[in-house]
């Protein structure tokens, strides 16, 4: 007998083919039964009308921070919400573990060095999270068995080194025999089930002592040492992010890339891919590393995404402002002083000078102060001034528009939410989005979902992208757009019967509306351990998410079910070779 039997959906598998309609049985888990309409004969427990709606696989996120809020918040939420059914964690260099079991303050410095790099909440990591492991085989088995959604980890570059060098981690080079702890350490996560490797090298990541984090320090050769570690073991890979992710490689960084890569014998992932007609040259060179790649026997996948992602900004706390050059110390410090420097006409000069240097690099678009939407306000001075944008107003009390944008944070003791308006929404980068999408090494993600909590909402990125390629820009055909959100990550991270609706493959699925498919506009809860705040976003149009056969969300309330599985490399992962 059939568990459940959804019936009359118009099927869009994941291959790319094109949708048809079918009855879609499921049994222990699995997809059992994909059948024309009306003719399954196998009775089932519970049946489901799907005229006129969309039956798609789950999609999977290949690139979240979820590490910590699946403890506090096992549904993933709102990823889960928009159709996600599986989540890649432990990037970037970042995990919880491994813990060092002799030093109990490496727990807090991770803490606070999540907090920084990531933007989650200090609050919500130190209620939300037991912190009882050591080994990353620990923290694998304390999710278990807890969580709604299908979660595989990388083990970040960070926490090896703290784990192996103590304080060290920071500033240090390890002795051979620490490189061959940390090698081994490595090797240990991943025969616990560990993806393989994340590290960062890049210049924004800093710990919560402001200096740079552990992995910047490591030198090529570290680097070379624990990627080919990670071609020793089934089903891994590597996650790496250069200062250069940010605009455009060096030839130094491309050279480590296809090393890195050509020793693992395994896929490399990074991200993100910023695609903008104004900067035409960054594409091409950005994808010089794949093309490199390739003929050394590697392989590199830049991560995009096909939204553009929702991010508010502020001038009181920690967010992409501070990462311009020169920036963070104006904006590091303590409220009367950042007042003062932010009013000094000459301050602000200097500030916008660097804020356009090729330095800035992505950050430079950050800068046009004059296209940002003011937010929540908090002072009688700003009443009426939410949702106007800065031009306007400037233009009205004859101020230059990051004068006028200053002194409307400063009435509110910079507490003034502030959105930018996107400078990349032109006709002209859209269609390079679109040509760029069909390079072999590009995948669609990059929400970093789980993270920047306050500052950005990514994770709705599957249900805008489905609504506007069905009712607004139309880059891509409706089978073309699940495939890039389904079946083209299970196959980059070799993900074993997930990624397509086939008999047989686990039953990860979304049922949608394809009239209404999309999603909300963001919107600050409070709704974090701690009372702490984060964006979030509804879903809109999606009927039914199932997890391994399990109603996960129906008509985007979570259902209370967590039938999500730790997927562990080796036994979930099968190995991608790239030679």
């Amino acid at each position: 007998m059939l568990d459940h039997l959804i019936k009359g959906a118009t099927v869009v598998d994941g291959t790319g083919a094109p949708g048809f309609p079918a009855d879609v049985g499921i049994r222990d888990g699995r997809i059992a039964l994909v059948a024309e309409p009306g003719t399954a004969t196998e009775p089932a427990r519970t049946t489901q009308d799907a005229t006129g709606l969309v039956l798609a696989p789950g999609f999977v996120d290949p690139h979240t921070h979820y590490d910590a809020q699946l403890f506090w918040d096992p549904y993933a939420t709102p990823s889960m919400n928009h159709g996600v059914t599986t989540v890649v964690g432990g990037n970037c260099g970042f995990t919880l573990a491994p813990l060092h079991p002799d030093r109990p303050e490496d727990a807090d410095y991770t803490r606070r060095m999540m907090s920084k790099v990531e933007g989650m909440a200090l609050t919500a990591l130190e209620e939300g999270v037991d912190w009882s492991w050591s080994s990353f085989a620990e923290y694998l088995d304390a999710l278990d068995g807890r969580i709604a959604v299908n979660a595989g980890f990388m083990v970040g570059h960070c926490a090896l080194r703290r784990y192996v060098m103590g304080a060290d981690a920071v500033g240090g080079r390890p002795t051979p025999e620490q490189l061959r702890q940390m090698v081994d350490l490595l090797k240990g996560a991943m025969e616990a089930g560990a993806w393989g490797l994340s590290t960062t090298q890049s210049s924004t990541h800093s710990d919560g002592d402001g200096a740079p984090v552990a992995s910047r320090h490591a030198t090529p050769a570290e680097l070379i040492a624990l990627s080919t570690a990670v071609g020793e073991h089934e089903g891994t890979q590597i996650e790496a992010i250069l200062a250069g992710c940010l605009d455009q490689f060096s030839d130094d960084e491309i050279d480590l890339f296809v090393e890195m890569s050509a020793a693992a014998g395994r896929p490399l992932n990074w991200n993100v891919l910023t695609i903008d007609a104004a900067v035409p040259e960054r594409v091409p060179r950005q994808l010089t590393a794949s093309e490199r790649t390739r003929k050394s026997g590697g392989r590199i996948v830049a991560l995009t995404m096909p939204i553009l992602t929702p991010m508010n900004m502020s001038l009181g706390t920690f967010c992409a402002l501070n990462l311009i050059p020169g920036w963070g110390e104006i904006l590091g410090l303590p409220l009367p002083e950042r007042l003062a420097q932010l009013r000094d006409p000459d301050v602000r000069a200097q500030m916008l000078r660097r804020a356009d240097s090729k330095e800035a690099g992505v950050f430079r678009r950050l800068a046009h102060f004059g296209r940002y939407v003011i937010g929540d306000t908090y002072s009688r001075e700003n009443e009426g001034l939410t949702g106007r944008v800065v031009d306007d107003i400037a233009a009205e009390r004859g101020q230059d528009p990051f004068q006028c944008l200053v002194e409307i944070c400063a009435n509110d003791d910079l507490r003034t939410v502030l959105w930018p308006m996107p400078s990349d929404n032109d006709p002209a980068s859209w269609a390079l989005r679109r040509e760029t999408w069909d390079h072999e090494d590009v995948l669609l993600g990059g929400s970093d979902a789980g993270a920047h909590l306050d500052r950005m909402c990514g994770a709705p990125y599957t249900t805008r992208f489905l609504g506007d390629c069905l009712r607004g820009r139309g880059l891509v055909p409706l089978e073309r757009a699940v495939q890039m959100l389904t079946d083209d990550p299970a196959r980059l991270f070799g993900l074993r019967e997930r990624g397509r609706i086939e008999e047989g493959f686990h039953a990860d699925l979304v049922l949608f509306d394809p009239e209404r498919i999309d999603a909300g506009p963001a919107t600050l809860v409070h709704d974090l351990p701690g009372d702490s705040p984060r964006l979030d976003s509804r879903a809109v149009g999606i009927v039914s998410v199932r997890v391994n056969g399990v109603e996960t969300v129906r008509d985007d309330e979570v259902t209370g079910a967590i039938p999500g599985k730790v997927l562990r490399s080796g036994r979930d992962t099968r190995t991608v070779a790239t030679r």
